[in-house]
This record gives structure tokens, sequence and C-alpha cells, in this order.
């Protein structure tokens, strides 16, 4: 692989570059000016996925002790928030040697425990810091350095951007994390979700909950803060398709119960014990759908549509006119049994199904 060239992604769309990544590249380019006078046009680091990458630099500005440059984030073909960011870095001298990092205007303030980053520090999460300090250390060692310098990494638009995402829930406040563990951004990546469902149960757990409510969406999560209003906002978690993953995350971090509330689309494939149930990953299993309406007590024409129908919603709709409610008791019922199985036991797990506008269909609680 050449230098400079991102991974191709498994379908054809293009990587992008993590918020941590432009930082490192904006901090070196600050150290490269400060030191020699010289505004670079580009900053070339070496990421933790594997290769080097040239990126290019704006606004460069010498002050005096300090200087500034700044990157606009690319985020490839991926759905982020922070796409199209400018991320600036300003590095200045000063008398004790070593490299002093924080947060300026735009990036949040660590708030509540749980995240890997200490209460009171700046979100700058641990891979981002290593990349920071280890750009502008070759920088100074480059030039014989012998003082230290002081790296203050902003995001201009940073606390517009935090508002599109769910920080203040997780105590960061004041802006958006500087994140990354590759440096590179892949296009709708699983793994960088999954890394925020595990980040948001952590919250959870060091906030001292021992319940969780988890969703697949918001509309579900309204839903469910409205249901379970006694418990704190930490305890709210979007799980996304990622049910499985979350349940024995959940478990590990030593919830005692663990709620999901969601719609009949994905929670019916939970109950077929699917525990990643994007809609590519599995499929409704209408014949299985078809054989609970029958232990509800469905008539066999009444099995016979649910098992012709086309979604999961039509089923719905059909075992609601009919009245034949203990359907979604059921179906309730085998989700959470599932959702234990995977789990390996040792909690509680509490199954609501809810309708597009929040009308309880069913739930059911079942320890094990």
């Amino acid at each position: 692989m050449k230098s400079g060239e991102a991974p191709a992604p498994d379908k054809p769309m293009r990587s992008g570059f993590t918020t941590g990544a432009c930082a490192a590249a904006t901090a070196k380019g600050a150290a490269q000016l400060l030191l020699t006078g010289i505004a670079p046009q580009q900053a070339v680091i070496s990421l933790p996925a594997g290769f080097d990458h040239a990126f290019e630099l704006i606004e460069q500005r010498l002050d005096g002790m300090s200087a500034s440059c700044a990157t606009i984030k690319d985020g490839g073909d991926d759905p982020d928030a922070t796409h199209q960011a400018k991320i600036v870095a300003t590095v200045s001298w000063r008398e004790e040697a070593g490299i002093e990092l924080d947060g300026g205007i735009g990036v949040g303030r660590v708030t509540k425990p749980g995240l890997p980053v200490p209460v009171g520090e700046a979100a700058i999460n641990p891979v981002p810091r290593r990349m920071i300090t280890e750009a502008v250390s070759q920088v100074l060692e480059e030039h014989g350095a012998a003082r230290g310098v002081r790296v203050v990494i902003s995001v201009p638009a940073g606390e517009e951007i935090a508002k599109k995402t769910l920080n203040s829930r997780l105590g960061i406040i004041g802006g958006i994390s500087i994140l990354g563990t590759r440096g590179v951004v892949v296009p709708f990546s699983t793994s960088a979700y999954r890394a925020s469902v595990v980040q948001a149960i952590s919250v959870a757990s060091a906030s001292g909950c021992e319940e969780i409510v988890l969703t697949t969406g918001g509309s579900s999560e309204k839903y469910a803060m409205q249901m379970y209003s006694y418990l704190p906002e930490e305890a709210f978690i979007q799980m996304g398709d990622f049910v499985g993953f979350a349940v024995k995350h959940g478990k590990r971090l030593n919830m005692k119960k663990i709620i999901l509330v969601g719609m009949p689309g994905k929670l019916s494939k939970v109950a077929q014990g699917v525990m990643m149930v994007h809609s590519k990953s599995a499929s409704v299993d209408f014949g299985f759908l078809a054989g609970i309406a029958r232990d509800a007590g469905a008539s066999p024409e009444l099995a016979d549509a649910v098992a012709a129908a086309n979604t999961a919603s039509q089923v719905a709709d059909l075992m609601t006119e009919a009245q034949c409610l203990k359907f979604f008791e059921l179906l309730c019922g085998c989700a959470c049994r599932h959702c234990l199985e995977h789990a390996e036991g040792g909690i509680t797990v509490e199954m609501v199904l809810v309708t597009m506008k929040g009308q309880v269909l069913g739930k059911a609680v079942i320890s094990g």
C-alpha cells in the first residue's frame, strides 16, 4: 500500500479519517511552523491502521510564541456528524520539558466517570492522545528542541456538532470528542457503533445504574423514557441492531436488569433468536410468527394470514384487530429467553413491544 492511500472498504465506498488523525496532523504541522517559521502545506502522519497519510493543512498562523494549523476532516462516505469539521491545533512553547495536551473551543470536557478519559480532562481519547504526542515529539526531536510545548486541539463548530451526538448524556460537555483507534473511518462502520454502545453502558455502570434500557432507535427510546421515567438519562442506550452485543456487555458491566424496548419489525427477530437484527442480517420468519399466533389461540384463518404477511407491522395489525393480545406477550417471552440464553443467564430481561405511535402491544419479564 502506498503512502497516503486509505485501504479500500469492502464496498465501493470511500474511507475517511478520524478526528484523532486530523488532530495529530494539525498538531504536527503547527509544531513544524513553530520551530521552523515555515508554513507547511501538508503533514504526513503514521496511522494505527498501518499506513501513512498526508493531510492538507490550511490557516497556518505563526504568532510569536505559538503557531496554529487546521485541516478539514474528511469522513469519506461515513454518515458522521464531524464530516467537514475544521480541526485546529495550536502549539506554544512552555518552559517545562515534555508535551502538555488539552482541548480548546469545541472539544468537550469529561464530567462523568466511565469513559476512557478521567473526569475533568478534555475528551481526547487515549489513541488520539498518543498519536498527537508522537507526531509532535517527532518534530521536537528532529529539530533538537530542548523546551517543551503545549498543544491545544480545537473544533470551532464542535459545540454545535455535539448537539447531534449523545455526548451530553455521556457527560461530555461543551463540544465533541476527539476519537479513533485506527485513524481511518470505514463507511457505515459497525465497529464504531459497537464501541459507542460499550461506552454508553460503561457510563451507565459508572453512574451507579443497575438496570439499563436498550432501544433500537430514537423513536423507541423516546417512548422508553416515558415508560421508565424513574431511571436516569444514562440508563437509556440506543443499541441499534446490535441486540446480542449490547445484552452481553450489559451483563459484563454488572447490570442486574436489562430492558429492551422496540417495535415489531426488529424485536420479532429477537424472538426468533436473531441477535443482530439488521435487515441484511436476517429476515422476519412469518412461519415462526404464525406458530406463535396459534399458541396464542388465533384461528387457523388468522394464523394463515400471519404466515402470508409481508411485514411484522402487518402481523401486529392483524393480531391487534383480532384482539389476540396474548400473541405479543408470547413474542416478548420468546425474545427474553433468547436474550437470557445469549447472555448465559445471571440477569433479568424485560421486553416491551411498542407501535410506531408508542402504544404498548405486550411485555414480558424473565429472570435466569
